[in-house]
C-alpha cells in the first residue's frame, strides 16, 4: 500500500538523504543545543562564573548515558520499521514501536534513580569534587537535570521513530520547539529570578517535557505505524532485534562519555600539581575550558550521526524490500559526504588553533 513509505525504494537517493538526514542533523544539534545553551547563560552569569560552567561540564557526559540509551532503542526500533515496511510487515512495525516505547520509559526511570540514589559517586567519577563550589552546582544542576531524565529520552528515543513513519519534519519541529522554551526560559530564570544553577536545568527540562508532549501526540495520531494496545507487551525477540540494531548507536555516544570521564579525572589529578589551578579557588577553570572545546566536538559528532541516522529508514526499507542495490548506492553516498564533513571539520579546528 501507497502509505507504506513506498517512495523510499522508488525516489532518487540524493533526494531521499535531503529528505531524512538534514532533520536528523538538526534534531541531534538540538539535543546538543540544551547543554550548550544552558552554558552560554551560565558562563554570563557573575554569581555562578567559572564554577557554574565547570559543574555544567561535569553532568554533560551524564546527560550523554541517557542519550545513549535512547538513541540505541530510537534508532534501533528506526531500523527495524523500516525493514518491516520494506517487507510489508506492519503489524510488526507497529509492535516494535510498542515494545520502544515501553523499553524507553522502563530505562530512564531506572537511570533515574540510579543517578539520585548514586548521585554523590557518580558525580566524583566524573570530576565533580574538583572543589566544594564546584561540587555545590554539580549537585544541584544534576538533580533537577535527573528529574527530566524520562521526558529527555523519551523525546529523543521517540524522534527516529517518528521519522520512520515518514514525518522527519515532525520529528525536527519538536526537538526545536523544545530548544526554543528554553532558549527563552533560561535567562529569566537565571538573570531574572536568579535561580542559578536550578534555573538552568528547569529550563531545560521544561523545554524537554514540551518535546516529549509533541512526541506523544504524533504517536496517537500516527500515520502508518500506530499501535495498537496489544503492541505494548514486551515480546524478547522483538526486544533483542532492535537493540541489536541499535547497539552502534548507543556506543558512537557512549565513547565520548568515556573520553570525558577520563579527561575531567585527568584534570583533577595533574591540575593540583600546578602552581595556579592546584589552588582550590582556580581548581575549576580547566575543567570549565575543556568543557567548552567538548561542545564543539559534540556539534560535530550530532552532524556525522545526524547524516547517518536520517538514512536509517531509507537504509531499512530498501533492504527489507530487496533492494540492496539502492542501500549500497546510498552507502557510497553516505561515506563520501562524511568524508567531506570530516575534512571541513578538521580544516575550522586547524584554523581555530594557536
Amino acid at each position: 500500500m501507497e502509505s507504506s513509505n513506498q517512495f523510499l525504494g522508488t525516489e532518487r537517493i540524493g533526494k531521499l538523504m535531503q529528505k531524512y538526514a538534514i532533520p536528523c542533523i538538526i534534531s541531534l544539534l538540538v539535543g546538543a543545543l540544551y547543554n550548550i545553551v544552558d552554558q552560554i547563560f551560565i558562563a554570563n552569569a557573575s554569581y555562578l562564573g567559572s564554577y557554574g560552567n565547570a559543574a555544567n561540564t561535569v553532568v554533560f557526559p551524564l546527560t550523554v548515558v541517557a542519550l545513549a540509551i535512547a538513541v540505541m532503542i530510537g534508532d534501533g526500533c528506526c531500523a527495524f520499521v523500516s525493514i518491516s515496511l520494506g517487507q510489508n510487515e506492519v503489524p510488526k512495525a507497529k509492535r516494535s514501536v510498542g515494545n520502544a516505547v515501553v523499553m524507553c520509559l522502563v530505562s530512564s526511570i531506572v537511570l533515574a534513580a540510579l543517578y539520585l540514589i548514586f548521585a554523590d559517586t557518580i558525580l566524583a567519577m566524573f570530576g565533580g569534587t574538583v572543589n566544594a563550589e564546584t561540587y555545590h552546582h554539580s549537585q544541584e544542576y544534576f538533580f533537577y537535570i535527573t528529574l527530566g531524565l524520562p521526558f529527555y529520552m523519551f523525546g529523543q528515543a521517540m524522534n527516529p521513530v517518528i521519522r520512520s513513519d515518514g514525518s522527519p519534519k515532525f520529528a525536527m519541529a519538536s526537538g526545536l520547539a523544545g530548544a526554543a522554551v528554553n532558549i527563552v526560559l533560561d535567562p529569566i530564570f537565571i538573570f531574572g529570578l536568579r535561580w542559578g544553577m536550578m534555573g538552568a536545568a528547569v529550563a531545560t527540562v521544561i523545554g524537554q517535557v514540551a518535546t516529549a508532549i509533541l512526541a506523544v501526540w504524533y504517536l496517537l495520531h500516527m500515520r502508518i505505524i500506530k499501535p495498537a494496545a496489544g503492541d505494548f507487551a514486551l515480546r524478547g525477540k522483538v526486544c533483542k532485534r532492535m537493540l541489536i540494531l541499535g547497539i552502534t548507536s548507543f556506543l558512537s555516544q557512549i565513547s565520548l562519555v568515556a573520553a570525558m570521564a577520563a579527561i575531567n579525572n585527568a584534570l583533577q589529578k595533574y591540575g593540583a600539581m600546578d602552581p595556579i589551578f592546584g589552588q582550590a579557588e582556580y581548581a575549576q577553570i580547566p575543567m570549565a575550558v575543556v568543557g567548552i572545546v567538548m561542545k564543539f566536538f559534540q556539534i560535530i559528532i550530532s552532524v556525522v550521526i545526524g547524516m547517518a541516522a536520517g538514512c536509517i529508514p531509507i537504509v531499512g526499507y530498501n533492504i527489507g524490500a530487496g533492494r540492496r542495490d539502492r542501500a549500497r548506492t546510498l552507502f557510497y553516498m553516505l561515506l563520501a559526504a562524511e568524508a567531506v564533513l570530516g575534512i571541513a571539520a578538521l580544516l575550522v579546528s586547524g584554523c581555530q588553533g594557536p
